[in-house]
């Protein structure tokens, strides 16, 4: 059986949180079943690797972003957009253990591999 990979990539932030919490969601539901996930954090969604951040978040009737991001951290990888942080002033010593920072030459490496299911929110 083929391992089955998604790919989601989050550009929303405080300033669509519906769209944002929708990307999280999928994706903290998808490491907790067992697909090896990748999250990308780009644009405004980039805050949240930062300590406290997600906290800072809410949406009626769904779940907590730091729960779900947490889900995520402990099942599949975050990364944080090297060029996104850099507008941001935002530094690899700046964000939550376990987020990586890599740019579009390894986003489209994921995207692209075999068995690789990719979503943009």
């Amino acid at each position: 059986m083929a391992t089955r990979s998604l790919v989601i990539k989050v550009t929303a932030g405080k300033d669509d949180p519906e769209r944002c919490n929708q990307a999280f969601t999928v994706a903290a539901t998808a490491a907790a079943s067992g697909v090896s996930t990748s999250l990308w954090l780009t644009g405004e969604s980039s805050w949240f690797a930062l300590p406290g951040r997600a906290e800072e978040f809410t949406l009626p009737d769904a779940p907590p972003l730091a729960d779900l991001l947490a889900g995520i951290l402990a099942a599949g990888t975050v990364t944080l957009c090297s060029q996104c942080a850099a507008r941001r002033d935002i530094t690899p010593d700046d964000v939550l253990n376990g987020i990586r920072f890599a740019g579009a030459t390894t986003f489209v490496a994921e995207v692209t591999a075999d068995g690789v299911q990719a979503l943009v929110y």
